[in-house]
């Protein structure tokens, strides 16, 4: 059964994505809040399929440590669930994307158009000049930045080095960090098409408030995201044995 549900649920993806980013092409050439908005949409649609035809649904803890406007927000990333619920979970945020995915046809265009942040991992230290100048507009827009720390997803129990991208957004733009674990990986795996039915859970962490150097904003970064993800993991595993 868990099998027929996730291939519906990509039957109902591909048919939705389809319809929207073909339908919504004459919204390239007008405001970027109408693709932003179509974007949020998109997500929203996700978000039900997946509740309603697979059964992952989800939880966010921590809510009042989610400031209203500008911030930036460093998340674990476990799989693509990730950017569909930080689409909608904050309102018209600017979310750090590698370079090359805005190379793919219409998904790049759209994202482009909504103002997302893209890095040239490769482009050294112009590639992180041009990432703050890119965060430091979405703040004067009044937007929140989200950055994935780790850069790429990561499978549950995994962790990777954290990148520069997050420090340097925090320490040259002075702007409080609200840091995330989630569990996400445990129900929507990053390379396979097996949606397991049960319920994420989103633990928006205390903010780190500016003014940290960098070295001891990275430390501190990684050890509250690292042992809060791994307590969500071991209550997912706790919830599927019994």
């Amino acid at each position: 059964m868990t099998a027929l549900r996730s291939l519906a649920y990509q039957i109902y993806l591909y048919t939705v994505s389809a319809i929207m980013t073909l339908g919504a092409l004459p919204l390239l050439v007008m405001p970027r809040r109408f693709t932003a908005s179509a974007i949020g949409l998109w997500s929203r649609l996700q978000l039900w399929g997946a509740a309603n035809i697979t059964g992952v649904t989800y939880e966010i803890r921590g809510q009042e440590n989610l400031p209203e406007g500008p911030c930036l927000i460093a998340s674990k990333h476990q799989s693509m669930w990730d950017t569909i619920f930080w689409a909608v979970a904050t309102k018209d945020p600017a979310i750090v994307l590698k370079k090359e995915l805005t190379y793919v046809p219409l998904y790049g265009w759209y994202a482009l158009k909504a103002g997302m942040i893209s890095i040239d991992r490769g482009s050294g230290p112009s590639a992180i000049r041009k990432l703050v100048r890119q965060g430091r507009a979405a703040l004067a827009q009044g937007r929140p930045i989200m950055i994935f720390p780790e850069g790429t997803r990561m499978a549950p129990g995994a962790s990777a080095d954290y990148k520069p991208g997050a420090a340097a957004l925090y320490t040259q733009l002075n702007v409080p960090c609200i840091p995330v674990a989630l569990n996400s990986g445990m129900f929507w795996a990053r390379r396979a098409l097996k949606r397991e039915p049960g319920t994420i859970i989103v633990d928006i962490l205390p903010p780190i408030p500016p003014g940290l150097k960098r070295r001891e904003f990275m430390a501190q970064l990684e050890a509250v995201i690292e042992p809060a993800t791994a307590r969500l993991e071991a209550e997912a595993l706790a919830k599927k044995s019994t």
